[in-house]
C-alpha cells in the first residue's frame, strides 16, 4: 500500500509538469491578450503582411529555422499562438511543448476566426 501511494504522488507530480496546450475561443484569447504572454503567429510572412492580432511576433511554422527561433523564448512565460485556421499552429503547439514551453494556448479557428 506504502509503494502505491508513492507511486501515486509521483504520477500526480509528474503530470503537473507536463506542459498543457489549449485551445481556446476568442474571448479567452482577448483575455489573454491583457496579460504578459507572447503572441506568435505562425502564418507566413506575406500572411502575416495582410494582417495580424495585436502585437504578435511572426514566426514563419514553415521556415527551416522555426524551432530556432522558437527556442529563443521565454519557456515560463505563456504563449498564445494562432495561424490561419488552426493546423499549422496546432502543430506548432506541440513544437513549443517539446521545447518545454509550461503553457501554450492555441486560437480556436486561427486568424479567420478572428
Amino acid at each position: 500500500m506504502k509503494h502505491l501511494f508513492a507511486l501515486l504522488v509521483l504520477f500526480v507530480a509528474c503530470a503537473q509538469e507536463k506542459p498543457q496546450i489549449q485551445l481556446v475561443e476568442k474571448k479567452t484569447f482577448q483575455e489573454l491578450m491583457t496579460q504578459e504572454v507572447q503572441l506568435i503567429d505562425v502564418r507566413t510572412p506575406s500572411e502575416y503582411e495582410g494582417g495580424y492580432i495585436g502585437t504578435a511576433r511572426n514566426i514563419n511554422y514553415n521556415a527551416t529555422d522555426f524551432a530556432e527561433q522558437v527556442s529563443k523564448l521565454d519557456r515560463d512565460k505563456p504563449v498564445l499562438v494562432y495561424c490561419a485556421v488552426g493546423g499549422r499552429s496546432a502543430r506548432a503547439a506541440k513544437v513549443f511543448e517539446s521545447l518545454g514551453f509550461k503553457t501554450i494556448y492555441d486560437l480556436k479557428g486561427g486568424y479567420n476566426a478572428w
